[in-house]
C-alpha cells in the first residue's frame, strides 16, 4: 500500500508535529506524546484525559477539546502510551478537582493509565480510570468488562466532557461514564485490511469480495466471515447483532455509524438509510444520529455502528455544543418526531 511517508519509524511525531503546526490556537504540547488543549487546565472543572495508540484518529486525540478531553497520550501505531506521558498530561490539566482517564479496554492502555492515576494519587491528585467496553463482538454480554473498546467511546466522551464541563464532580463525571458505557453497544464489519507503516504487510487479510463481522479495529479476528451483501442486508445485520446484545432495550436510541477509515460518506449515508429502517422495524426511535469518521483504523475499509440506549440524563449532555480542532464543531440536534431527518454533527 502506498503512503505519505518519510521513516516510517518517525511517522507518529511527524504526524503529532504537524497537528501541532495546523491547530497551535488549540493544541500544545507537555511532553513528547502528550498534548492538551491550549487553554488547559480550566478552573473549577475535573481534568479529563484519554488515549491510546496512534492510528485511529480522529480517536483520540480529536477528543480534545471544549465539551470533551482536556488532554490526550498517545502511543506508536496501535500501542499503549508510557505511563510517564500520561501522567504528565493528567498532571498538566489538573486544576484540584481532580482527573478522570477515559481510555479503550486494551491491556497495555489499561496497564498504564492505571499506573498514571497511581502516580497522580501519590502527589495528592485523585484519578480515576473509565474503560470503554462497547464491542458486543469481543465478548458476551455477562463478560462486559472483557470487551474492546471502539468507536461507541464517543458517548462517553460526549456526556463525561459535557459533565465536566458543568462542574460536576470526579465521582460523579466518572458515574455517568460508566451509566453511558453500559449503554452503549457497538458492532463493525471490515471489507479490507490497513497496513501499519513500516510493516510492508496488511494487518490481516480478507479475499475480494468477502466481509467479515465484528473485526476489531487493530484488525482481530471477528465472528462471521462470508461474502459480500448488499447494504441493506448488512445494516439489518448489524441491528439484527445488536438487538440480541440488549441494545435497543429502550424506546429511543442515539446511534452512530463510523467509517473504519476509507468508507466513504456516500458509502455511509446509504448504510444509515438502511440502519434507520431495520431500527425502525424493531419500534426503535433513533433520537440523534452521527455519521461520518469517529474512530478508524488507518486505511481500513469498512464500518461499525453504535448504539446508545437513551437516559433522560444523558439528553441534555449529548446536545450540549462542543469543539474540537479535528472533529470541528459537534452538535447533536435531536430529530423529529417522525424520524424523518436531521440530526448529526
Amino acid at each position: 500500500m502506498q503512503k505519505f511517508l518519510n521513516d516510517p519509524l518517525d511517522f507518529v511525531d511527524e504526524a503529532l508535529e504537524g497537528i501541532l503546526r495546523a491547530h497551535p490556537a488549540d493544541l500544545r504540547r507537555v511532553s513528547a506524546r502528550g498534548l492538551i488543549r491550549a487553554d488547559a487546565p480550566l478552573p473549577r472543572k475535573v481534568g479529563l484525559v484519554t488515549g491510546g495508540g496512534f492510528g485511529h484518529l480522529p480517536l483520540f486525540l480529536g477528543y480534545v477539546g471544549d465539551g470533551l478531553a482536556d488532554g490526550v497520550a498517545v502511543g506508536n501505531v496501535f500501542a499503549s502510551p508510557g505511563a510517564i506521558d500520561i501522567a504528565a498530561v493528567g498532571r498538566a490539566v489538573s486544576a484540584g478537582h481532580g482527573v478522570l482517564f477515559l481510555i479503550g479496554n486494551y491491556f497495555g492502555d489499561v496497564a498504564n493509565f492505571r499506573k498514571a492515576a497511581e502516580l497522580l494519587a501519590a502527589e495528592g491528585i485523585p484519578a480515576d480510570v473509565v474503560t470503554v467496553t462497547d464491542d458486543v463482538a469481543s465478548a458476551p454480554p455477562d463478560a462486559r468488562e472483557r470487551r474492546r473498546g471502539i468507536a461507541g467511546a464517543f458517548f462517553v466522551y460526549k456526556i463525561a466532557g459535557a459533565a465536566a464541563a458543568a462542574g460536576l464532580s470526579l465521582e460523579e463525571v466518572g458515574r455517568l461514564a460508566r451509566r453511558a458505557n453500559a449503554a452503549t453497544h457497538t458492532i463493525g464489519v471490515a471489507l479490507s485490511p490497513c497496513e501499519i507503516p513500516g510493516t510492508g504487510r496488511p494487518s490481516f487479510t480478507l479475499p475480494a469480495g468477502e466481509m467479515e463481522i465484528g473485526m476489531g479495529i487493530h484488525g482481530e479476528a471477528g465472528i462471521e466471515r462470508g461474502p459480500l451483501r448488499p447494504a441493506r442486508e448488512v445494516a439489518a445485520l448489524l441491528v439484527e447483532r445488536l438487538a440480541a446484545d440488549g441494545a435497543l432495550d429502550a424506546p429511543e436510541v442515539a446511534v452512530l455509524l463510523n467509517s473504519l477509515g476509507a468508507t466513504s460518506p456516500e458509502e455511509l449515508y446509504v448504510l444509515y438509510g438502511a440502519v434507520h429502517e431495520a431500527l425502525a422495524s424493531h419500534g426503535t426511535r433513533v433520537a440523534y444520529a452521527l455519521v461520518g469518521r469517529y474512530a478508524t483504523s488507518m486505511e481500513m475499509a469498512g464500518c461499525s455502528l453504535s448504539v446508545l440506549r437513551l437516559e433522560e440524563a444523558f439528553r441534555p449532555l449529548l446536545e450540549r455544543p462542543a469543539y474540537s480542532p479535528l472533529l470541528q464543531a459537534i452538535r447533536l440536534r435531536p430529530l423529529p418526531a417522525a424520524g424523518s431527518g436531521g440530526g448529526g454533527a
